[in-house]
């Protein structure tokens, strides 16, 4: 990994809390019984199709549909990576996204295979995952130093964003050193994740050197996605679930939860870290840019 500038100017995408498709305004009363006027999040149905046949209906904030679309289909292992794609269709009106490949896909045993996963919305994976997830190597040789998360935590946590706009919203960081390249939001973690790997996919962004944040929780579901993204490191503000844990060991993946202004606590992978800054030394964001849970003692 290479140690640049971390500057929420320098992302190659970044959050537009001001798109007036993502939020509305909604009036009510607060715990003094006063009227009260505030932005809300907005969710609206997409229907993925994989060439002919209708795959999932996902509930999204509806921005980047296309690569969301594709990185679901990779990360549900019914896009191979080195399949070619003819062609991505989004229809806005008829709330609807039809990705379209030179080979003809065959995907009826996974539909059947489908099961529930702890992710929000609709978020699936299907049997035959864990036999991809288990042959991939992550690279031994990466590395985190403690002074990037520290820098990182701080550029995330006060970009303009929908969260500090509206609220109810996970996000997702692809990240270089200290530096935040891709940063995608939605109202379901898993969501947000699947629009990064499509980002990569289409824009022919390499794993290699790369670190993932994430706002939401270490479940069984961020860690195979990481993985199958090829990406050695997954970093959250959030906590642990057991089979997170246990299948980042599994994997080779480091895993570093609760980072929350000084503090985290990393449960898998630990040779990764570099530890190059004195937490005593770091200074907490400013109140008005926290997020909720970087605010909580660990």
């Amino acid at each position: 990994m290479t140690n640049t500038s971390s500057n929420p100017t320098d992302l190659l995408v970044t959050p537009d809390p001001h798109d007036p498709r993502l939020t509305e305004r909604v009036s009510g009363t607060d715990q003094d019984g006063k009227p009260v006027d505030t932005s809300v999040t907005v969710e609206r149905p997409l229907a993925l199709f994989l060439n002919s046949r209708e795959i999932v209906t996902l509930m999204t904030i509806g921005d980047y549909p296309e690569c969301l679309a594709v990185g679901y289909l990779l990360n549900q292992n019914m896009l191979r990576p080195d399949d070619v794609i003819t062609g991505i269709d989004y229809d806005e009106e008829a709330e609807a996204v039809v990705v379209r490949t030179e080979r003809e896909t065959d995907f009826e045993e996974k539909l059947a295979k489908q099961t529930r996963t702890s992710g929000c919305a609709l978020g699936t994976v299907f049997g035959d995952i864990m036999e991809t997830f288990n042959d991939i190597v992550l690279d031994s040789d990466a590395r985190v130093h403690t002074s990037w998360l520290y820098a990182l935590t701080k550029s995330i946590n006060t970009t303009p964003s929908l969260y500090l706009e509206a609220g109810a919203i996970h996000g997702c960081v692809l990240c270089e050193g200290d530096r935040a390249l891709i940063y995608m939001e939605d109202v379901g973690r898993h969501n947000a994740v699947d629009k990064i790997a499509g980002y990569m996919y289409l824009n022919n962004v390499p794993a290699a050197g790369k670190m993932f944040y994430t706002t939401g929780r270490l479940t069984s579901e961020m860690v195979i996605k990481t993985v199958q993204m090829n990406i050695p490191i997954l970093v959250s503000r959030s906590g642990f679930t057991a089979w997170g844990v246990e299948l980042a060991r599994q994997a080779n993946l480091t895993l570093i939860g609760r980072a929350r202004g000084r503090r985290f606590l990393a449960l898998a992978g630990q040779d990764r870290i570099v530890y190059d800054a004195d937490p005593d030394t770091i200074e907490d964001e400013p109140a008005t840019h926290r997020r909720k849970a970087a605010s909580a003692e660990i």
